[in-house]
């Protein structure tokens, strides 16, 4: 007998490979966070000049965390179920960066797509720019 796999809805699923990605992120290991992307995904990267297309692209992009201490907290999401395969996640989160030995936060906001293939949801596409922040 085959164990069961126990699964919420696709909007769950999709939320917990976002949430997996941050863990990733605030661990500080590139190859990690490259591996929650399928192996043909597509990176707006929030500081990135160009796009990130691939898991070697993408672990490149993030190399630059490899033990800096930054960390990634998610704020705010919108989650819209496309159909049973697919998601798209949208919100806002902040990257807490080590600049100078201080923690400096960057405010950030994101749209995810998160797919299924089999039992795995992982990210397709992914777009990350600053956050517009209110004028006083």
């Amino acid at each position: 007998m085959s164990p069961a796999v126990a699964s919420a809805g696709p909007a769950e699923d999709a939320n917990a490979a976002v949430d997996r990605w941050s863990a990733a992120y605030s661990g500080n290991d590139p190859d990690l966070i490259a591996r929650q992307y399928w192996p043909d995904a597509i990176l707006l990267g929030t500081v990135s000049p160009v796009i990130s297309e691939g898991t070697q692209a993408i672990a490149t992009y993030f190399a630059q965390v490899k033990g800096t201490g930054n960390k990634n907290s998610i704020e705010e999401r919108r989650t819209i179920p496309i159909n049973d395969r697919a998601v798209v996640v949208a919100g806002f989160y902040t990257f807490t960066r080590m600049v100078e030995g201080k923690a400096t936060p960057a405010p950030s906001r994101f749209t995810m797509l998160v797919t299924r293939q089999g039992d795995e949801w992982r990210i397709a596409h992914h777009h990350s720019s600053p956050h517009v922040q209110p004028k006083n």
